[in-house]
């Protein structure tokens, strides 16, 4: 293009609003643009050491960014870089990485990076603008995994302005959008050029060139990786960076048992061990080394959201299409028992989709929330408009009796109808499916689950299966029902399309297993994506929160208001904690004595 078009062009692009060392949802940043490190990482941290950690199953690939295949723990974010990252003591900001500087448009219709000058891969290459676009048009085509191309569905593509400088345009106004298009992870051009991106076989277990502080130093497939700290890496005395990353090495080791990893973290073969199983944290976490003082068991306090975890309902299989078919298996889960006789009373009912947040809808919807639902009245059931949402429950006064006469109301109401024992609707077909497991350690919260559903007359078996095998079922929608959770962000937004919408359905590697197509559910995920305010999102994520409730896509489960953590006592962490954030990912701010 000639110079005086080129000049004109550019002329014509939307003015920038501000150029700044973040960006936030709300227009709010925390820490000013000389800030030096985030509150939540120490002075005192001592560089190097080794730093032990486990991971159950096995990997076959080291690209974490496609569908086939399982990458090792942690490689995306010790490899791997994105232009902006996360703030641990606020829920909508991100801050420069490796873009040194972000201009939101005065239309808010596009955004401008320009790159850090410092940052490098490591093999010394620069990151520059060609491998910034590289990076957006990989995630987006058909090569990467699916989520991608819906969490980056409005970002329509970006232009290079210069080799530091490019700008991303946005097909819609989306206040969310300047923040996600920060989350993108920026990739090395050269190493994929030479390397298939979605490389299959040896091919595939190539360590990749990142920019991150860590380089894969050592591989033994399926069973052990090493991450060595870049000795040259560019961000060390970033202000996102600087009290962060402190090991000098961090190998994971694989086990393909909970319960033999547990043993292992007690004979010291491991470091940190974060505890999702209430049996273990409550009778298991003795002996020796506890007795001693050489491994500490702790509990951090968070604030983040707890979304939902339940026992799923895969829609795509007929049995479970009938909403009064779901809503029946519901009722015959005894969580108040299950919570006394095997959590030791530790957990919380899931009452949302949105569980421990503000987005959660609570008692009858409000007049906003009835300009979002009332439209779709003759699609909706009832109980949306009518009646709180709340979970079954076997307190007193009521019963698990009461719950399963319910059931069984709702069951023959169906069109199923109980023959010798045996659930079986009008062509005389049982009443049976299938719960894959990827963790034993559930198989005695599903032995309760199924006695109670075998009262209804119907058969459930569940068992545990090799964690590659169960990726891929799970990937390819292959299964009646599951253990999963849908885990929010601190802002619900673009996720929620993966999350719910009908073209996720379709979609294998979504995290729509529930199989959801409800032209409701899409009306509302673009109002929670699109709510131009905080108190429209909050409006749109409760609307949403009850048509998906009174889907009846899952049975709820129960949430944890802590993370429960086992350690070396050896190892040090800050003492101020962040507000949102994941037990496994606060230490990248640890270091050992």
């Amino acid at each position: 293009m000639p110079f005086v078009l080129l000049l004109l062009a550019l002329l014509l692009l939307p003015l920038p609003l501000h150029a700044a060392h973040g960006v936030s949802i709300d227009g709010k940043l925390k820490y000013p643009p000389d800030f030096t490190h985030f509150d939540y990482v120490s002075e005192q941290a001592k560089p190097g050491g080794n730093f032990n950690l486990h991971d159950l199953g096995s990997f076959d690939k080291m690209n974490p960014f496609t569908l086939k295949g399982v990458p090792p723990v942690a490689v995306a974010d010790y490899v791997f870089e994105t232009l902006t990252v996360s703030s641990l003591d606020e829920p909508l900001a991100q801050y420069g990485l490796i873009a040194a500087d972000i201009e939101v448009a005065e239309d808010k219709k596009s955004i401008l990076f320009t790159l850090d000058s410092r940052a490098t891969f490591s093999d010394g290459r620069p990151v520059t603008a060609e491998d910034v676009k590289f990076s957006l048009d990989t995630l987006k085509s058909e090569a990467a995994h699916p989520f991608y191309q819906m969490y980056f569905h409005d970002i329509e593509g970006a232009e290079i302005l210069d080799e530091r400088r490019i700008r991303f345009r946005f097909a819609k106004v989306n206040r969310e959008l300047p923040v996600v298009a920060g989350q993108l992870p920026v990739l090395n051009k050269a190493f994929y050029t030479q390397h298939p991106f979605d490389a299959t076989g040896a091919e595939a277990m190539i360590p990749p060139v990142g920019s991150g502080p860590y380089i894969i130093a050592a591989v033994q497939p399926g069973k052990l990786i090493t991450y060595k700290k870049n000795p040259n890496y560019w961000a060390k005395d970033h202000p996102t960076r600087r009290g962060m990353f402190n090991f000098e090495t961090i190998t994971v080791k694989y086990y393909k048992d909970p319960v033999v990893s547990l043993e292992a973290f007690k004979a010291g073969e491991f470091d940190f061990l974060f505890v999702h199983i209430a049996k273990q944290w409550n009778r298991d976490m003795k002996g020796r080394r506890f007795d001693n003082g050489e491994l500490v068991k702790k509990t951090l306090q968070h604030h983040n959201n707890a979304g939902l975890q339940g026992f799923i309902f895969n829609t795509r299989r007929p049995l479970f299409q009938d909403r009064r078919v779901r809503q029946a298996l519901g009722l015959a889960l005894d969580f108040e028992w299950t919570n006394a006789s095997l959590f030791y009373g530790g957990y919380t009912r899931n009452n949302s989709y949105f569980s421990n947040s503000i987005y959660a809808a609570s008692g009858l919807p409000s007049p906003e929330e009835l300009e979002l639902l009332e439209p779709w009245r003759k699609d909706l059931p009832e109980e949306v408009f009518t009646t709180p949402l709340a979970p079954p429950t076997t307190a007193p006064p009521g019963s698990l009796r009461d719950n399963l006469l319910k059931a069984r109301a709702l069951l023959e109401a169906a069109g199923w109808r109980v023959q010798d024992g045996v659930l079986k609707n009008a062509q005389g077909q049982p009443f049976r499916f299938d719960v894959f497991l990827a963790d034993n350690a559930f198989e005695r919260v599903m032995a309760a689950y199924a006695n109670n559903l075998k009262k209804l007359g119907i058969q459930m078996d569940y068992r545990t299966i090799d964690p590659s095998l169960y990726t891929e079922r799970i990937r390819n929608f292959d299964f009646d029902m599951t253990v999963g959770g849908f885990w929010q962000s601190q802002s619900p937004g673009n996720e929620q399309r993966d999350y719910w919408t009908s073209a996720a359905a379709d979609q294998k590697g979504s995290r729509n297993l529930a199989g959801i197509k409800s032209k409701v559910v899409d009306a509302l995920v673009d109002a929670i994506i699109y709510a131009d305010t905080q108190d429209r999102l909050t409006t749109a994520c409760r609307a949403l929160d009850r048509v998906l409730w009174y889907g009846y896509y899952v049975v709820p489960n129960w949430y944890l208001g802590s993370h429960r953590i086992a350690y070396d006592a050896r190892l040090k962490h800050p003492e101020t904690l962040p507000l949102y954030y994941g037990a496994q990912h606060w230490t990248d701010t640890w270091w050992r004595e």
